[in-house]
């Protein structure tokens, strides 16, 4: 079944759904999303948003931060757009009727996070990213001019010489067809579970990029994954997100001694940025031999438990007390800065397609990104995305970057066996993890070419529904890219680390770098 409509936005979270109020002022909307509504990493942020509204704060401030965390890499020109436009889209959600945490004089509570210099986060307890999409989806879903497809994934871009005119989806029930509009905007999140330990849900597995990427578009910075240092590791339980709250708000990382180790490893201890307190953590674990923990036991027991319900009743599931008890954690995947290359309304390199939120990469992020600036940047980018889909169509500007181009088969044949998502999982967080080495990424890109080659050849005598060929097909994608980058930049610089290439090298890595697949 074919469905028209003037926009297509392709993803749930804050950045599909900020735009689709603005789109539906002027055309008919379509969303498409492969789960519910509101299932999307949005609603899994806990920390909240930054924004520099507080009296002590300032745009400059927050620019600086945000600078700083990303390694060197930030494009400027991103970062004031995402600082600067920031305010007045939180106050809109204010106005709108976020129930943001107040004060006691009644304005919004601001909680510091690692890497910021003061107090700038807004915050609903510690479910604020569920707070924000609870609100956009009562604005969109009320509103007569935009249509949401659910269970409904789409599996390939419609690019008709050279310009994106939609997609082709396929439902849960297996029905499958076309959804045809003049604009389409990716607007999928991240990846995450590209990689076996991870922090995001099921469905973050990176569709966006892969479709954008087999389509033809600019890939850019990929290589740059963020591991966020403190994810509940208890045997038999789910992985669970501590939030950077809970540092910011004092909790000690303690090793096996009940020691605290940080000031051995970074001057700024448990808020340094999270790529060096991910790597402190697994140091720390390598020179004892044992768990590393999180600890708030030193602090007001109502006020934690008050603060940080949702994690407390995760903590309790798993047979832990966030109040008194050591929590034990380790890193895991949590954020791309890398992703479809946009300019700074959202443009693509193939014309009438766009991107947003995790999806895309601005260049705000640089190689690392200051806490609490994702669900800001799908905000904001989201909007100024929607604005630019409903203007007259011309070229995205994109900054300068290498480009490098590599085929979309590795030509060693498609008759190799498909792997399982585990098999591709396993592989990336093997080599492609926190810790990266030529050798280990050398055999990943080996593996995962003839895994990609694979899954390409066996794509044509699937069903449509395909099961978990389409899922496989972009994680078996995203995997290689990552895998290919990661190889081919010679350094360590924020989110990358690779253990031969241990020092930053500014002289000749302090540059952006973009994939491009070429057609068979």
């Amino acid at each position: 079944m074919d469905v028209h409509g003037d926009f297509l936005v392709i993803g749930s979270g804050i950045a599909g759904l900020r735009a689709a109020l603005t789109l539906a002022e002027t055309g008919d909307v379509v969303i498409l999303t492969k789960a519910g509504a509101t299932e999307s990493n949005t609603g899994y942020a806990q920390g909240g948003i930054a924004a520099a509204i507080g009296p002590d704060d300032s745009v400059e401030l927050h620019a600086q931060d945000t600078v700083v965390a990303g390694d060197g890499l930030c494009d400027p020109e991103a970062v004031n757009v995402l600082v600067g436009e920031g305010p007045r889209y939180v106050k809109e959600l204010i106005e709108w009727g976020a129930a943001f945490d107040r004060g006691a004089d009644g304005r919004p509570a601001l909680a510091r996070e690692a890497a910021h210099s003061v107090r700038r986060v807004l915050h609903a307890r510690d479910a604020s990213g569920r707070e924000i999409g609870r609100l956009l989806w009562s604005r969109v879903s009320a509103h007569p001019r935009i249509t949401v497809l659910q269970d409904t994934q789409a599996i390939e871009l419609s690019v008709v010489n050279g310009v994106c005119r939609g997609a082709r989806y396929v439902r849960g029930d297996a029905a499958s067809g076309s959804i045809l509009a003049a604009r389409t905007l990716l607007a999928t999140g991240g990846a995450g579970q590209v990689f076996l330990e991870t922090t995001n849900p099921p469905v973050a597995t990176g569709d966006g990029i892969a479709m954008a990427a087999l389509a033809g578009a600019r890939i850019r910075d990929i290589e740059f994954v963020q591991f966020h240092p403190t994810v509940m590791r208890v045997a038999g339980a789910p992985r669970f997100l501590l939030s950077e709250a809970l540092r910011g708000e004092g909790a000690f990382l303690l090793n096996e001694s009940d020691e605290r180790f940080m000031t051995r490893y970074e001057p700024a201890g448990e808020l340094a940025p999270r790529d060096r307190v991910s790597r402190a953590i697994v140091k720390e674990m390598a020179r004892t031999g044992a768990s590393v923990y999180l600890s708030m036991s030193h602090l007001d027991a109502l006020f934690v438990r008050t603060r940080f319900p949702t994690i407390a009743a995760a903590c309790a599931q798993a047979g832990l007390d966030l109040v008194a008890d050591r929590i034990p954690v380790s890193p895991a995947a949590h954020y791309f800065m890398g992703g479809v290359e946009t300019d700074l309304d959202g443009r693509t390199s193939i014309e009438g397609l766009f991107a947003a939120g995790e999806v895309a990469c601005t260049g705000v992020h640089g190689a690392n990104r200051l806490a609490s600036n994702s669900l800001l940047e799908g905000l904001v980018f989201g909007a100024r995305s929607a604005t630019a889909m409903t203007d007259e169509c011309r070229a995205a500007r994109l900054r300068d970057s290498e480009v490098v181009s590599w085929p979309t088969l590795a030509g060693r044949g498609g008759d190799g066996p498909l792997p399982t998502l585990d098999d591709v999982r396993a592989e990336a967080w093997r080599h492609c993890g926190l810790l990266r080495d030529r050798v280990g990424l050398e055999g990943a890109v080996d593996r995962l070419e003839r895994w990609f080659d694979a899954v390409r050849a066996a794509a044509p005598t699937q069903s449509p529904a395909g099961d978990s060929l389409h899922p496989l097909a972009s994680v078996v994608t995203v995997g290689l890219l990552v895998a290919r980058a990661a190889l081919r930049r010679e350094e360590s610089r924020g989110g990358h680390f690779r253990a031969d290439f241990p020092s930053r090298d500014d002289i000749h890595w302090r540059k952006h770098v973009s994939d491009v697949l070429t057609r068979d």
